[in-house]
């Protein structure tokens, strides 16, 4: 693991918030739930988890800057460093019961993201990277898949909520990746996307229409991992794309191929 004063300030933010969540997913029926958007929800349970950890992280780095899913952005006095957090990834999951969502934190330092937590409090797996340090899930060094042929690849995917994004350009992309992939999937998590692109559960995820919070922990997840990441259309930076293609050189490199062919047609 790494035991770095940094990891500790994330680990300990994350671990905090995951309390509560924990104890909202076991009365999920009695959450008060409003409408954020079409296809979009935020619960009572997503506000408290932010509130713990922008407190967390606010006490232990006072003049670093945030970025946060329900909050919005708030100023530092350090304008080297912004947080970017989602309290909870997979909202959509956890409030139809579904035990597939995660906390996500990651550190950007002068625009790049330096350090990633990604915790899953129902299956208790802790994500962690830090740039130079390597990637970790609890106590094991990850690496992403070996794989070369992308037949045999495991493929995930995220679609775009209902008025936001394509859906028609998602269609034909996800029937081109099916034409020659082993299989895809679609988990209903970024962050957890990411992470298990980074320990080689699947072996490439890609995704449009993201925000930063979606995708910074799992950014740096990824590349500490081996891996390589990109925005969906091949880009080098994906936060600001705002999307992510990633996988092993080879694999994430025909990826990005055939979705440039898709959307050529």
């Amino acid at each position: 693991m790494i035991n770095s004063p940094l990891m500790t300030v994330m680990v300990d933010a994350v671990r905090k918030a995951a309390r509560g969540l924990k104890r909202d997913f076991g009365e999920i029926e009695n959450l008060q739930v409003s409408r954020k958007g079409p296809g979009n929800f935020v619960s009572a349970a997503d506000r408290k988890a932010e509130e713990v950890l922008k407190e967390a992280l606010m006490k232990a780095r006072p003049g670093y800057g945030l970025i946060l899913e329900e909050t919005g952005n708030i100023e530092g006095t350090d304008k080297s460093h912004t947080w970017h957090v989602d309290p909870l990834d997979g909202t959509t999951n956890f409030l139809h019961g579904i035990p597939h969502f995660a906390i996500s934190v990651g550190l950007e330092r002068d625009g790049q993201i330096v350090a990633g937590v990604i915790y899953d409090p129902i299956k208790d797996e802790l994500f962690i990277a830090e740039r130079g340090k390597g990637a970790y899930l609890n106590n094991r060094r990850l690496r992403v898949s070996g794989r070369q042929d992308f037949a045999d690849a495991l493929v995930a995917y995220g679609t775009p909520y209902l008025g936001r994004g394509s859906h028609g350009r998602l269609l034909k992309e996800v029937a081109a990746v099916m034409a020659v992939s082993g299989g895809t999937r679609r988990f209903g998590s970024a962050a957890l996307d990411l992470a298990y692109v980074a320990c080689g559960r699947t072996d490439l995820y890609w995704e449009r229409d993201l925000q930063t919070w979606d995708i910074a922990a799992g950014i740096i997840l990824v590349r500490e991992a081996g891996g390589f990441v990109s925005s969906a259309d091949g880009g080098a930076e994906p936060l600001a794309a705002r999307s992510v293609a990633c996988g092993n050189e080879v694999l994430q490199r025909e990826l990005v191929a055939l979705l440039r062919k898709a959307n050529a047609s």
